[in-house]
């Protein structure tokens, strides 16, 4: 643009400068547009970091409803988060310094108090809560009445 100008100034309207002032003003332009779209772009990943954080605090808290309903100790809680986390037997012996057998004690206490019989049923329950939007209370109540039956 300052080279456009001085040109201008210098030599007057010339077909050098017919030429070269667009093509400044449209490299001005891009910039302009870049700049408007990476803000863009990062209110949107702000937006969806957010989104995620809520989410995330969302499973937790359906988590922790489930668990306090069902009544686990805190020893079933742990074992059965780091089973949602994926986390297999041995693994989750080791994080919490005891027996595989005591973890599988457990784990299958757990699922008990859960009314499920493995690890896939387990997480399901906390994927239809996520799905369906029904809070968690809410969605134990509905279990509740369907074992029931």
């Amino acid at each position: 643009m300052a080279d456009a100008a001085g040109d201008l100034q210098r030599d007057g309207l010339s077909a050098h400068i017919a030429v070269e002032a667009p093509v400044a003003v449209s490299l001005l332009a891009g910039i302009a547009f870049g700049a408007w779209r990476l803000r863009t772009m990062l209110a949107d990943a702000r937006r969806r970091d957010a989104a995620l954080a809520a989410a995330s605090g969302a499973l937790g808290e359906v988590i922790r409803a489930h668990f306090a309903q069902w009544g686990l100790t805190a020893a079933e809680a742990d074992v059965a988060l780091f089973a949602l986390k994926g986390c297999d037997v041995a693994e989750i012996a080791r994080l919490r310094s005891t027996a595989a057998g005591t973890v599988r004690a457990q784990l299958a206490r757990a699922y008990a108090k859960a009314g499920v019989g493995s690890r896939a049923a387990l997480v399901s329950l906390f994927i239809e809560d996520l799905l369906s939007g029904v809070p968690a209370p809410q969605r134990s109540a509905r279990l509740d009445q369907h074992q029931a039956k």
